[in-house]
């Protein structure tokens, strides 16, 4: 049975109908993924809005496929985190936050909080690291995790408990997939990023390893601790690059590893799902012009 995006809801009430599940997303990402894959959508006042549709398109479209009995959508913070400490050059390509953007995370987080999502924003951690010791949590106890993100790091949290979806690219990975799309398994994606580096988040890899040098390294050695105790075998150019950054190759490794054991003031319980909040959507939508999605709310 699919459950109709806003029907027949109270405010408070949990649905007894949910699966044992628990959804991640990756609020950050996909509110730029949004931003940039969407036009500059505006009302007639001229608030833009198109990042808050793109993102509550997707979260509503993935709530009513799963169901899921827990939820939350996690951003990161302003707070430098320890990663910007250890390397202050981390993510410093980046632009600067589109001013486009500024006006729609307030309406963004109330208009998820209204569809009974859990919002989450720790100070000083990154969300990734937030989702990463959710899902941990979630997977010890037996509860299956689904981690939503276009971001290859997570692909490292990827086990029998926790999958990885890219909206994106209509894509679901579990550990064959991981191993389908990057040549190694999950548990050697912090060793494989490591090696060849992430421009996204400005982190250099080792020079001249690109990612079939670091899937043949590790199909060989198996991890990368293994591949250095035999570095000084390892010949031509790419071997002097490999023993010429030892430094800069354990930094890379400590910045991609996610934290899955951080001390968060979050239980399981405070992302159960709720039921959606009609009158704070219908003044949302209404301010926002969303007016089919308006049209849709049912009292």
């Amino acid at each position: 049975m699919t459950r109709p995006a806003f029907r027949n809801c109270r405010r408070g009430a949990h649905l007894p109908w949910l699966a044992s599940m628990l959804i991640l997303i990756d609020g950050s990402h996909a509110l730029m993924r949004a931003f940039h894959a969407l036009p500059l959508l505006t009302t007639s006042a001229g608030e833009h809005t198109g990042a808050i549709f793109g993102v509550i398109n997707m979260l509503r479209k993935i709530t009513a496929e799963h169901q899921p009995e827990y939820a939350a959508v996690v951003f990161d913070t302003p707070v430098p985190t320890f990663r910007d400490v250890l390397y202050p050059a981390y993510k410093a390509q980046r632009p600067e936050f589109p001013v486009e953007l500024r006006g729609q995370i307030q309406p963004l987080h109330a208009v998820i909080q209204a569809l009974g999502l859990a919002v989450v924003k720790i100070p000083g951690v990154e969300a990734d690291d937030v989702i990463a010791t959710l899902a941990t949590r979630a997977a010890a106890t037996g509860i299956p995790a689904q981690i939503v993100s276009g971001d290859k790091d997570f692909a490292q949290l990827v086990d029998k408990n926790i999958t990885l979806r890219d909206t994106m690219k209509n894509l679901v990975l579990d550990r064959d997939g991981v191993i389908a799309k990057f040549g190694v398994a999950p548990e050697q994606m912090v060793d494989y990023l490591t090696l060849i580096g992430d421009a996204v988040d400005n982190i250099p890899g080792v020079p001249g390893v690109g990612p079939k040098t670091a899937v043949n390294w590790l199909c060989e050695y198996g991890s990368l601790d293994k591949l250095l105790e035999r570095a000084a075998t390892i010949k031509g150019k790419v071997g002097a690059n490999l023993r010429a950054n030892l430094t800069q190759i354990a930094l890379a490794r400590q910045l991609i590893t996610l934290q899955r054991d951080l001390d968060l003031p979050i239980t399981l319980e405070n992302l159960r799902v709720q039921i959606p909040d009609h009158v704070t959507l219908k003044e949302w939508f209404v301010q926002l012009e969303f007016h089919s999605w308006l049209m849709q709310l049912d009292f």
